[in-house]
């Protein structure tokens, strides 16, 4: 395990694909921190680091769906997993190993971005106005949800030997569960009731506006509403969503969801592993 450990970790150090996210990582960093800085001062309001800081996290599963994809892929196009198995590895250890190098990955592309917005942000907007413990909060609920998803994008990639079926695959349910979790988000922040405006006309046959507020019928209640916010909360694509604006009120039940997932996934990949012929 730990030969296929070091091997892995250095051939993750010369993959381009890997490099290439860091760098968009260490751009989009800068990029957010200094327009979040021009934009507010230019309409005349006190920036905040707050806003949009760790906007990073939704695009978390979209690089680690492809990244993976053609991480592991080569795997199989260079003839390297059935290298690993006649020189005597196990196919739990080499899936296992695979997975936590995928899941290191994601979370040093996501421990670039955050140390890049804290160099430029904290010089130009000063401190985080939530508390930090908040902020900590967030920062390991990030780096969770980034295990949910390399569990997620190794299980296709590991089971499809066709690098760009895996990387099509893989894109597609990503940007699905990204769709998903935005419209529940914006089912969920439909507001309770909706004001309606009437002309009443008096016998004098003076007309006023009257306003009232009425139910919305597009609000969700009850039954409903339980369901939508529990997949709202489990999928980690919505927990990313939740985590741009830190506005997540219930991390560490978002960080238990993300863990079950990792190690359900995780369970079902290297079991149907076990079972899938390697040519």
């Amino acid at each position: 395990m730990n030969r296929l450990l070091a091997a892995n970790f250095s051939r993750l150090l010369k993959s381009k694909a890997f490099w290439v996210c860091c760098i968009y990582a260490f751009v989009y960093g800068i990029f957010m921190q200094v327009m979040n800085y021009l934009t507010t001062t230019a309409s005349g309001e006190v920036p905040l680091i707050d806003n949009l800081f760790f906007s990073f996290s939704i695009f978390t599963g979209i690089l680690l769906s492809a990244f993976v994809s053609l991480f592991l892929g080569t795997e199989y196009n260079d003839g390297t997993i059935r290298n690993k198995l006649v020189i005597g590895h196990t196919r739990a250890s080499i899936y296992l190993s695979n997975l936590i190098v995928c899941t290191a990955a994601g979370m040093i592309m996501c421990a670039v971005n955050l140390a890049v917005s804290f160099a430029v942000g904290i010089p130009l907007m000063g401190s985080f106005d939530a508390i930090s413990r908040l902020v900590f909060a967030t920062c390991i609920g990030i780096l969770i949800a980034v295990a949910a998803f390399a569990s997620i994008c190794t299980l296709i990639s590991m089971l499809c030997q066709n690098r760009a079926v895996a990387a099509v695959i893989n894109i597609l349910l990503i940007f699905t569960m990204l769709f998903i979790s935005i419209y529940i988000r914006a089912w969920l922040e439909t507001p309770e009731t909706i004001s309606t405006q009437s002309v009443v006309m008096d016998e004098n046959g003076v007309s006023s506006v009257t306003t009232e507020e009425v139910p919305n019928p597009m609000y969700l209640r009850g039954a409903k509403r339980e369901v939508c916010e529990f997949i709202n909360d489990f999928l980690p694509t919505g927990q990313t969503v939740q985590f741009t604006n830190m506005e997540a009120e219930n991390i560490p039940i978002l960080c238990g969801y993300s863990a079950i997932i990792t190690a359900a996934v995780a369970g079902a990949g290297m079991t149907a592993f076990r079972k899938k012929d390697i040519k």
